[in-house]
């Protein structure tokens, strides 16, 4: 078929079936994440639910939907809290630590400035570097 046969109505009706098939695969991706995700059911109905998924593919994930839903919103808002907990965690991690460079470098301001004698200087640049 080439492409000059294709009428605007075609072309309209394969960009929704595009649509469809990507959100149906976006459905799968979400609902397999959800099973995983979910340590409190067993290994056994996980495979269970795999196994209808493959099989009977849109009854299972309209059932799973329906059935699961409420919890699989509650895992979802968990994970993405934990997710922010960690990246928060990591981040004050990482602007608590500064490199000996970095402090030597404050040191020689404050000694620059009049703030820190020579000794308090070497003193605290040995200590720094001990």
């Amino acid at each position: 078929m080439p492409l000059a046969d294709i009428s605007f109505g075609e072309l309209l009706l394969v960009v929704f079936e595009v649509f469809l098939f990507v959100i149906w695969i976006w459905i799968l991706f979400t609902i397999i994440a959800d099973l995983f995700r979910d340590h409190e059911l067993s290994g056994w109905w996980k495979a269970v639910w795999i196994l209808f998924l493959v099989f009977i593919p849109f009854l299972t994930a309209l059932i799973y939907l329906i059935v699961r839903g409420n919890g699989m919103r509650d895992r979802t808002i968990k994970a993405q809290a934990d997710a922010k907990e960690h990246f928060d965690a990591y981040v004050r991690e990482q602007a608590h630590t500064a490199s000996p460079a970095d402090e030597l470098h404050k040191l020689n301001d404050l000694k620059e400035k009049g703030a820190l004698s020579d000794a308090e200087f070497e003193q605290a640049k040995a200590k720094l570097l001990a």
